[in-house]
């Protein structure tokens, strides 16, 4: 019998009550971390794991280095390296107290790594009110989303989106926040923001399929899923979604407890500097 295509291809399961944090802090690729080294104009390394190789012979060599340690903390990052990546830059901070640039990495793999708590209160550091950064704006945003502080978390998504208006990451992440407290009319409208802009990317699209098919829209959620996935994979996984809605509604309808938590969605987040 063939196999359904994995879910993660397109959704990600989680519960209702806690955005997605595999995408915290943006999904760096390698030539995102070989930016981190500012004047150093070299050809970034083939792969995440062969950054991670490269900065981390670096950082050995010199770990009190703030460009290398935040360079091989997103490469640990990229490569799914979490907790390796946190006690890189938490050893960085100490080196380089006060650097807002080592402090705002370091609150990135905080967020990454399920630290949430202490992620916003790091990134609170990395910047001020008086000269906010919109990508750590809405990386706190989401940060109190895990932590179910919906509203507060809006209102820096909001923040962010008066420096960068229609800034299809952050409306993606208020989009997921509404999703999170089942107000998916306002979900839909911030992500079909997003995914009017140019620089939309298959996360947003992604988004806006799952949040259509949570209104029971399939067919749109497929059309929409179809720009990033081969037709049968985009049917299977709305099918999934399908089967799952049913499912909780059956679960409901017979007072048979809680229906089943698992909602699939995709985390978008901004790019790292």
């Amino acid at each position: 019998m063939r196999q359904q295509p994995p879910i993660a291809r397109l959704f990600a399961s989680v519960a209702l009550a806690a955005l997605l944090v595999a995408g915290l802090g943006g999904c760096q690729t390698v030539s995102d971390v070989t930016g981190s080294l500012g004047s150093r104009a070299e050809p970034p390394p083939a792969t995440p794991q062969r950054a991670a190789e490269v900065y981390g012979e670096r950082y050995r060599a010199n770990p009190k280095d703030a460009v290398t340690a935040v360079a091989y903390g997103q490469a640990l990052r990229s490569n799914g390296q979490r907790e390796q990546a946190v006690a890189v830059l938490e050893q960085a901070t100490l080196a380089n107290p006060g650097n807002k640039t080592v402090m705002a990495a370091y609150g990135r793999a905080l967020a990454d790594n399920g630290n949430f708590k202490l992620a916003f209160d790091v990134l609170s550091r990395a910047h001020s009110p008086e000269n906010p950064d919109w990508k750590l704006l809405s990386v706190q945003g989401t940060a109190l989303d895990q932590m179910g502080r919906h509203d507060e978390a809006r209102r820096y998504y909001e923040s962010a989106l008066k420096i960068v208006p229609g800034e299809p990451s952050v409306l993606s992440n208020l989009g997921l926040s509404y999703m999170l407290t089942r107000e998916l009319p306002k979900a839909e409208e911030a992500l079909r923001q997003a995914y009017g802009s140019q620089r939309a990317d298959a996360r947003v699209r992604q988004n806006l399929a799952l949040v259509i098919g949570l209104q029971g829209r399939f067919a749109e959620a497929e059309q929409i899923a179809r720009a990033d996935l081969p037709p049968d994979e985009a049917a299977a996984n709305v099918a999934y979604l399908k089967q799952m809605i049913q499912g909780q509604s059956q679960g409901q309808g017979h007072g048979k407890g809680k229906a089943r938590s698992a909602t699939p969605m995709a985390a978008l987040n901004p790019p790292d500097e």
